[in-house]
């Protein structure tokens, strides 16, 4: 077979940067943070359309000043929240300030007035029968200020002069804003006129229509950490058992991610460590603290037979956490790195946030989950599911592959790959040292 030529590989190469920008950034602007790549993304626009499409079943909009990728959700419980600038998670009225200024933009003049723009989302919010708290206090000023100061990121608004942030003065402020329409009305991807409240429009917008299994499997390999066996259903399941080595190569064309295929399930790598949203490792007292404790939790629970996936013939995707194990183990965290190490004193005096906030962190990379949660858009289970462990072994019980009492945590096959590794020495050289990924230094 002949080797592809130099214009074939920087072809390629050109459009694996266009179609990873989009996944990463699904809104891109010409004069935005990622403006140096916008220009591939034009130049290759009818290939990543169709790809998109083919592929992920994701719509693609590529205008002169920007390009918007229309990805679908997963379903209840698998959406990534937007946050202020501080960190702190949009709460569901700043999200309905959003929704309503979205709502007037989408017909507003070129240019408008902050004030002007604010009165027309009290009376959005009139007409659509939500009430609005008195605008004079200053944490709905604060709120306002951040859907707008979002608007302001994405490009549906640009302040020609002064700052949406005047909204939250104490004595008030005015801007000048210019709107960009077109990007305002591209902004909602989900099917709001089918939908009668925001559960269903969530559902609607995780349907993967006439993709079936097929689609909605490889949204969730490119949207998630790891896919794991027990959350698929008998259709999703049969599907990625006969295609995953197939679908390895294209995700490696389209996005340049590489499979990595276990007996419990499937995760895609990126090599370039660039298409996510939560590090791990990473920095700060949380992402340190949900590292430690994942080793610990991995190394105390690990299953028989050096933790073999398929102990006894049955698949080992998730094991229980004892109750009380978790604060224990971050007790003793706290006790041994915290105070060195600079944890954020918050955490240090309230364990159960530093609790709270490491699972969250440990949950959202797919390392653990709350017994019993498998898919939480309502799709069961099945009991039976043929596949290969390694060394051989047949497994059929997937149903029982992820093992806990109700109410409590799992921890989750993936875990492993956090895990304290220990270097072996030949006799001649110095003793064996356990290499803890991720321990504060001294």
């Amino acid at each position: 077979m002949a080797l592809p030529s130099a214009h074939d590989v920087a072809l390629a190469a050109e459009r694996r940067s266009a179609a990873r920008l989009l996944l990463r950034h699904p809104l891109v602007t010409a004069d935005g943070p990622h403006a140096d790549v916008f220009p591939l993304v034009r130049r290759h626009a009818d290939w990543l359309a169709q790809r998109f499409q083919q592929v992920l079943g994701y719509r693609l909009l590529v205008e002169a000043s920007f390009a918007r990728l229309f990805k679908a959700g997963l379903g209840p419980g698998s959406g990534h929240r937007l946050e202020r600038s501080t960190g702190t998670p949009f709460s569901p009225r700043t999200y309905a300030y959003l929704a309503l200024a979205l709502s007037v933009l989408v017909t507003a003049p070129e240019q408008v007035l902050l004030s002007q723009l604010v009165t027309d989302v009290r009376a959005a919010a009139a007409d659509a029968g939500l009430v609005v708290e008195d605008s004079g206090r200053p944490v709905e000023k604060r709120t306002l200020a951040a859907a707008l100061r979002q608007l302001v990121d994405w490009g549906a608004l640009s302040e020609t002069e002064g700052s949406v942030g005047s909204v939250a003065a104490e004595a008030g402020g005015e801007a000048l804003l210019t709107v960009n329409r077109e990007i305002a009305r591209s902004m909602v991807a989900g099917p709001l006129t089918q939908s009668v409240d925001g559960a269903d429009l969530v559902r609607r917008s995780a349907d993967p229509g006439f993709g079936g299994p097929r689609t909605y499997v490889r949204r969730r390999l490119v949207e998630t950490p790891v896919v794991y066996l027990d959350e698929l259903t008998d259709a999703e399941r049969d599907w990625l058992r006969t295609r995953q080595r197939r679908e390895a190569e294209a995700f490696v064309e389209l996005l340049g991610l590489e499979a990595e295929i276990r007996a419990e399930g499937v995760a895609m790598i990126d090599p370039d460590d660039e298409l996510t949203d939560v590090r791990l490792p990473g920095t700060g007292t949380v992402a340190q603290a949900a590292l430690l404790l994942v080793d610990r939790l991995v190394r105390r629970l690990r299953p028989d037979e050096a933790g073999h996936p398929a102990v006894g013939g049955r698949l080992t995707i998730g094991v229980p956490i004892p109750p009380g194990l978790v604060g224990e183990i971050l007790g003793e965290l706290v006790e041994q790195y915290g105070r060195r190490a600079n944890w954020q004193r918050g955490y240090l005096d309230s364990p159960a946030l530093l609790r709270a906030d490491a699972l969250e962190l440990l949950g959202h990379m797919r390392l653990v989950a709350p017994a019993g949660s498998l898919r939480a858009d309502g799709h069961g289970v099945p009991a039976q599911y043929e596949t290969t462990a390694p060394e051989g072994r047949p497994v059929t019980d997937v149903a029982a592959a992820r093992r806990a009492v109700a109410g409590e945590w799992v921890l989750l096959a993936a875990a492993g790959r956090y895990a304290t590794t220990v270097s072996i020495k030949h006799a001649a050289q110095r003793a064996p040292q356990p290499d803890r990924q991720g321990e504060p230094a001294s």
